[in-house]
């Protein structure tokens, strides 16, 4: 994408500012953030900072795209406060889009979830059929039905891309999560600095981790390419928590031992196993995941050797 102007919400948290500042080098982007998650810290200099939140009046919705990334984005989030959670992920994705409509943009591409596929091992397609059992889940689904409104009725075209475990390391711009940082980036860590990380269960629940620059090349080819629809964006391949903690260990050189604690999320909501099949959005844009576990894993490593 290049020389468009651009609106990315949640633009200063760990998702939003990877993107903002990968746009930034060939379009005009504002990066909006109320910084509950995010820090305008995690901006690049040429990216103009807006601190506001989604579900405010006179957004800065005059753009070409908007990437709606902002959100309350865990279980615990959600059922610590339900009212404020479809606030922010309903009531603010229904306003950012409609001030956005009113402005004249009719791209959109905004953050759904791979939760709402619940616990499989296998390959979960967008077709196959969801339910929902947490606020969270219930927030990114109701997103995906006002944006087929906002299709049916307006002719916008917004993309809603199920991310699946996005992860970059706390030496990139996901330090500022802190207890609600990917698995992989508190492992390292805890591993770095000689904790045990603390694993639910038995540790044998799996993930597709993705790397944040994948997801974010995802999201731009979701706009360039005016997708309508739900996507995928995972790799495809699983990891256990037991897996990742020995690939940490095995990379800096360590022996640290995880600690087995019983899991504090509720077993009936609680998402066991991912995996993404991709297929439709690799049709769709030709994109393909770059950065495998391994190298992941080595560049989350980086800043502790």
């Amino acid at each position: 994408m290049r020389d468009k102007r651009v609106l990315v919400t949640g633009g200063a948290g760990f998702i939003g500012s990877n993107l903002a500042n990968s746009l930034a080098e060939h379009n005009e982007v504002v990066a909006l953030d109320d910084g509950y998650l995010g820090t305008p810290e995690n901006l690049n200099d040429d990216v103009e900072f807006v601190e506001a939140s989604v579900v405010d009046e006179d957004l800065p919705t005059d753009v070409d795209v908007v990437f709606h990334l902002a959100a309350l984005s865990s279980y615990a989030m959600h059922e610590d406060d339900p009212t404020r959670g479809a606030r922010v992920n309903v009531e603010g994705f229904v306003n950012t889009v409609d001030q956005a409509r009113q402005d004249g943009c009719d791209t959109v591409v905004y953050a759904s979830t791979s939760s709402i596929y619940g616990s499989r091992t296998e390959p979960s397609p967008e077709d196959m059929d969801v339910t929902v059992h947490t606020g969270y889940e219930a927030s990114k689904m109701a997103r995906e039905t006002y944006a087929e409104y906002f299709h049916n009725h307006y002719d916008l075209s917004l993309a809603g891309m199920r991310f699946f475990s996005v992860y970059q390391g706390y030496g990139g711009a996901e330090e500022h999560k802190g207890e609600y940082a990917n698995v992989i980036a508190q492992f390292a860590d805890d591993v770095a600095n000689g904790r045990s990380p603390k694993l639910y269960g038995d540790g044998r629940q799996t993930r597709d981790f993705t790397h944040v620059s994948d997801i974010v090349s995802g999201l731009e080819l979701a706009a360039e390419h005016r997708l309508q629809g739900v996507y995928n964006l995972g790799t495809g391949e699983s990891y256990d928590f037991v897996t990742v903690v020995d690939m940490i260990n095995d990379e800096l050189g360590t022996d640290v031992e995880p600690e087995f604690v019983e899991n504090p999320i509720p077993e009936d909501v609680y998402v066991h196993d991912t995996c993404a099949d991709s297929a439709k959005m690799r049709e769709a844009t030709g994109w393909e995941p770059e950065i495998d576990f391994e190298e992941g894993i080595r560049r989350v490593c980086e800043q502790y050797k």
